[in-house]
């Protein structure tokens, strides 16, 4: 009787009949899988309202442009999506060497991008990641001075 007394309470008799009682070493792992699944939920349901999309209408710059090289090095990205180092047309395979040559092999001169209105933004990043492939990572976009324009 005492054997089966046991069994109830989540331990394991023998088959043998005898009056002792083996005790089971194994972890329940249900609660723990049920606590993980509505943990699991909570976090699906609250993720999607923690990230908020805000329109934002960012002002014009009206800072004292930073000072120029001497001889700066200008990058542009004309309409028709070819790119110029100062005035020469080059292509784009070649726009590491002609770096190289344009700043004396110094791939820490900050290099001045400039771009049409009309070029995407996504080639625009093509450029930037050619850039960043020949090693030149200081890059500066060039625009229009805005502090003149009347709002």
């Amino acid at each position: 009787m005492g054997a089966r007394l046991g069994a109830g309470l989540g331990g394991r008799t023998r088959g043998s009949g005898d009056d002792d009682l083996e005790v089971a070493h194994e972890i329940n792992v249900t609660p723990f899988i049920d606590v993980m699944l509505v943990l699991l939920i909570i976090f699906m349901v609250a993720a999607p309202l923690a990230t908020v999309d805000l329109g934002v209408d960012l002002p014009a710059s009206a800072v004292e442009p930073a000072p120029r090289p001497d001889k700066p090095v200008f990058l542009t990205v004309k309409p028709d999506l070819s790119i110029a180092v100062g005035e020469d047309v080059i292509a784009r395979d070649a726009l590491s060497s002609t770096l190289d040559s344009a700043t004396k092999s110094n791939k820490d001169e900050r290099i001045f991008l400039r771009a049409d209105k009309v070029v995407s933004y996504g080639d625009l990043m093509e450029v930037m990641n050619l850039l960043r492939n020949a090693g030149y990572l200081k890059v500066a976009l060039v625009g229009l001075d805005g502090r003149s324009a009347t709002p």
